[in-house]
């Protein structure tokens, strides 16, 4: 005859065993299981003065499972070439929606129609417009054999949808080789979980009628100085700039798309020569997933 402790320890047993299997299922499902990633794209502005169109042609998408190899985005249909100057505050652009194995993601790489530099491309597939109607193409330093990866995670849930957005940031991405005076084309790109972002907006009041302005947001603590002065070779102005975003007429501005921690925001005024001017910095600034931070400015 078992005593109440052998009953007990039965008991319990028992009761581990479920649990086991219970947890051994739900791992499975985790593994095998799979979900959908909808991916956006948009865009921070360019410090190029004329430029109406920088467009950009997408020849497929990759993401990496964490600790896997690059996979294939088989659902996407390319090329698909876009305007990415059209995809500013806030505006995105559906690049498709792709099943994927449910689980956590390090890495989505593009692969582009872009010329190498060097070439003599007469119909580049990534190209910039201009005001006065002409059109140069983009050179990368190598082709898109292994295409170019954005800088962000996220996590595919089983039977459920992670929307994602690329910012394809062009102040960064597209330069002018000073010797030679092409484009270049090297491509800074971030990913954000659409519902863990929030937003930036504001108004810049006392501003110069006659000059434009450019809000830089950077993680707090993290800007300096010398990242104004003139940039040498092919680096840029504000390099370490989470995010940019041109002011409009009226001031007002919009950073959209930002992950919930604090920022300072770096105000410049550009003058007619495109040279920007640091004129104004507002410290810790928090943002929110899902929440509009509202951080007006006064000159």
């Amino acid at each position: 005859m078992k005593t109440k402790n052998q009953l007990f320890g039965m008991i319990v047993v028992f009761i581990s065993v479920i649990s086991f299997g219970l947890f051994s299922c739900s791992n499975d499902e985790d593994i095998n299981g799979e979900g959908q990633i909808k991916m956006n794209i948009t865009d921070a502005p360019i410090d190029e003065e004329g430029v109406t169109g920088v467009y950009i042609t997408f020849l497929g998408i990759e993401y990496q499972k964490e600790g896997g190899s690059w996979q294939t985005a088989e659902e996407f249909e390319g090329p698909v070439t876009i305007n990415l100057l059209e995809l500013q505050n806030g505006r995105t652009e559906l690049l498709g929606d792709f099943t994927a194995g449910a689980g956590r993601y390090t890495g989505v790489r593009f692969k582009l129609d872009a010329a190498t530099r060097g070439s003599t491309a007469s119909n580049p597939g990534c190209y910039i417009t201009f005001e006065d109607g002409t059109q140069v193409p983009l050179f990368v330093p190598s082709g898109e054999q292994t295409g170019y990866k954005a800088v962000g995670e996220f996590t595919v849930p089983v039977n459920g949808t992670v929307e994602i957005t690329a910012d394809f940031d062009l102040r960064k991405s597209v330069t002018k080789a000073g010797v030679t005076g092409m484009y270049l084309l090297k491509p800074t790109i971030r990913v954000i979980v659409n519902n863990e972002a929030g937003d930036i907006r504001g108004n810049i009041s006392n501003r110069n009628a006659e000059s434009a302005y450019v809000v830089y947001a950077y993680e707090a603590g993290s800007f300096d100085e010398s990242e104004s002065d003139d940039p040498e070779g092919e680096e840029v102005r504000f390099p370490n700039a989470i995010s940019s975003t041109r002011a409009e007429d009226n001031g007002d501005y919009i950073l959209a798309f930002l992950a919930p921690k604090s920022y300072d925001l770096i105000v410049a005024e550009i003058d007619a020569e495109g040279v920007p001017t640091v004129v104004q910095t507002v410290t810790d600034v928090t943002v929110d997933s899902r929440q509009v931070t509202i951080a007006n400015i006064e000159l």
